[in-house]
């Protein structure tokens, strides 16, 4: 397959996967990922690293005296994830090799998106500079790096070779 070729289907299927998430909002699947798995989950991380804060979960927002805060659309790591997931549909891979690759790298994207969500949280509550430097340009250069690095590393050793033009 052409360079091309794969560029405008990773392109098809990053599209399709970001309005299919959209169509899902305010739905028992957005709430689980967003309210359950992103702002949940930072809830108890929060409450982990530093109990006196008693940070809680409510919907999008993890609510904490002197500061919380609030997860919107993008903050939730779904528009990285489905680029991650677009990417393994199209590289040059055996079946075996792009599941588990997408399997670990999914993980990376919540490790990585949670790491981010914390350091938000606390530049949010000491910091506003930091908070919008982190916001803005810092933490999704981090979490695309992270992913895109793992991608090439693990397309690196496991991609086929081709043997003529597809």
């Amino acid at each position: 397959m052409s360079p091309l070729r794969r560029a405008l289907i990773l392109a098809a299927i990053f599209g399709v996967l970001q309005l299919g998430w959209q169509a899902l909002s305010g739905t028992v699947v957005h709430r689980a990922v967003v309210d359950n798995a992103t702002v949940g989950v930072a809830a108890l991380l929060v409450n982990a690293l530093t109990p006196a804060v008693h940070a809680a979960a409510v919907g999008t927002t993890v609510h904490a005296m002197g500061g919380g805060l609030n997860i919107i659309n993008g903050c939730d790591g779904t528009e990285t994830w489905f680029l991650l997931c677009a990417a393994f549909a199209v590289a040059p891979l055996k079946w075996r090799a792009r599941v588990v690759g997408l399997a670990l790298g999914s993980m990376l994207v919540f490790v990585v998106n949670q790491l981010r969500i914390l350091a938000l949280f606390y530049a949010n509550r000491n910091d506003p500079e930091v908070f919008n430097l982190l916001h803005a340009i810092v933490g999704p250069i981090v979490v695309i790096l992270a992913v895109a690095s793992f991608f090439y590393v693990w397309m690196t050793h496991h991609a086929t070779r081709s043997t003529g033009p597809a």
